[in-house]
């Protein structure tokens, strides 16, 4: 009896093949803009669903085969630039995309009961490609794994310099769209938009604005910045995870309104910011910023095409230091989080980019909590024809936090973030501190409660 968060092994009956694309496609080199080869995004974008019925491999390849000839960078390989060696690129030769099939003795029921949040054991779930450097492995990487019960667990790795959330979302969603009714050979809802060359840098590059979500070189780091660092990598990080409900929220929110108005993302982010911020106990004088992804496709002048996929995002940063974030309420760090966004400006983003031209820029991650929203994307919607998933979220947890959907409840949040072990019960405990409204909602704030998480 399977009763353990730790998951049995996999069983591969066949070895994985490569999908190309259904009818042969344009051969050529795709170029990738400066938000799309940073290295803060060499890495693939790993996500992981759960199903209660499973789909025909034989349906999942050839409808992967026919959504490969409109999304075909995906079935090519990156590699560097002949004519610059930092600079990326895609070698769209049609290669293929790796498709494993698994199957794995649990049932659907029991992974959500005993694996309420991502373990080391989840990885065995993405099949694992041997590649000497992040560019050898595929930019497309699936596993479907059937379970004992008929359901199944679909793992996408998919390459973050070809695609940000929006654009796998994109993605997936042709995907699922073709699956559904095979029979019917439906055409893809929403055309991909490939090039590149909208966010393509000025010559000569104009650097106009400061942008502290980059250092050039090597930041500035002081013996308390050095210090931090060394703590967060030499501890064991452990994932903590909970759920705010529609009510937690608008608790949350009535802290600021009527004089402040705010989104559900001002709100949260600044929270467990600041919450981060109190369980690591820091130096009140040192600085410490919130880094954010934006999506600028509408607030570029004239606006990025329909069904661009590639990296349409940038960072916004909130700064101040951890005195006045903690000792001052939500609504300081609000303002900060919605001044960082109001300038995100057509300008501001073109000397974003420009900057980006010069390869010594690095994102500043020393003292920094990056925040990703993933809850509102659209990713918990995917049906491939047997329904929606009962769990969406992703492969692995990392230092990074995450925003994710709930199944069932459009409005919540899970907010997913690894810490060090030490600390993660004050983190759950400030978190929980100013949202939970005792009168309204009783004992009900949800920790680990969003299926895996």
């Amino acid at each position: 009896m399977f009763n353990s968060p730790e998951l049995p092994d996999c069983f591969y009956h066949e070895q994985p093949v490569l999908i190309s694309p259904s009818i042969p496609t344009r051969n050529h080199s795709l170029y990738l803009s400066n938000l799309d080869d940073q290295n803060f995004l060499r890495f693939s974008i790993k996500y992981l669903y759960l199903f209660k019925k499973s789909v025909s491999s034989d349906i999942l390849k050839c409808s992967l085969s026919k959504v490969l000839v409109h999304y075909y960078p995906l079935a090519g390989r990156l590699r560097t630039s002949k004519e610059d060696d930092q600079k990326l690129e895609v070698d769209c030769n049609g290669e293929g995309a790796v498709f494993a099939e698994a199957f794995m003795d649990i049932t659907a029921e029991q992974f959500l009961e005993h694996s309420r949040k991502p373990n080391r054991s989840w990885r065995k779930l993405l099949y694992r490609v041997e590649a000497q450097s992040f560019l050898d492995i595929p930019p497309l990487v699936v596993q479907v794994t059937n379970l004992r019960c008929g359901g199944m667990i679909l793992c996408t790795g998919i390459n973050h310099c070809l695609c940000d959330g929006i654009g796998t979302s994109q993605f997936l969603q042709a995907w699922a769209h073709i699956t559904a009714k095979p029979n019917l050979d439906l055409p893809i809802l929403l055309l991909p938009f490939h090039t590149r060359y909208v966010l393509k840098p000025r010559n000569p590059p104009q650097v106009t604005f400061t942008h502290p979500s980059y250092f050039k070189n090597a930041p500035d780091k002081d013996s308390e910045t050095l210090a931090l660092n060394h703590y967060l990598q030499s501890q064991r990080l452990v994932p903590a995870s909970l759920t705010f409900t529609t009510s937690h929220i608008l608790h949350l929110k009535r802290q600021c309104i009527p004089s402040l108005k705010c989104t559900t993302f001002e709100t949260l982010a600044s929270h467990t910011w600041r919450s981060w911020v109190r369980s690591l106990d820091l130096p009140s004088a040192l600085n410490v910023k919130l880094l954010f992804s934006v999506n600028v496709r509408k607030k570029l002048i004239p606006e990025m095409p329909q069904g661009y996929y590639g990296n349409g995002f940038v960072l916004g940063c909130a700064q101040t230091c951890v005195k006045d974030l903690v000792s001052s309420n939500l609504h300081h760090g609000i303002k900060l989080v919605q001044h960082a966004k109001s300038s995100l400006s057509d300008d501001y983003v073109r000397s974003m980019i420009d900057l980006l031209e010069d390869k010594t820029v690095k994102t500043d991650v020393s003292v920094s909590f990056v925040v990703s929203q993933w809850s509102r994307l659209g990713l918990e919607d995917l049906d491939f024809g047997e329904g929606k998933p009962l769990h969406m979220g992703p492969l692995t947890s990392d230092i990074y936090c995450l925003f994710l959907p709930v199944i069932g409840d459009t409005e919540a949040v899970t907010v997913l973030v690894s810490l060090p072990e030490s600390v993660v019960g004050k983190f759950e405990y400030y978190m929980k501190e100013d949202s939970w409204d005792k009168e309204a909602n009783g004992d009900g704030f949800h920790v680990e409660k969003n299926g895996l998480m």
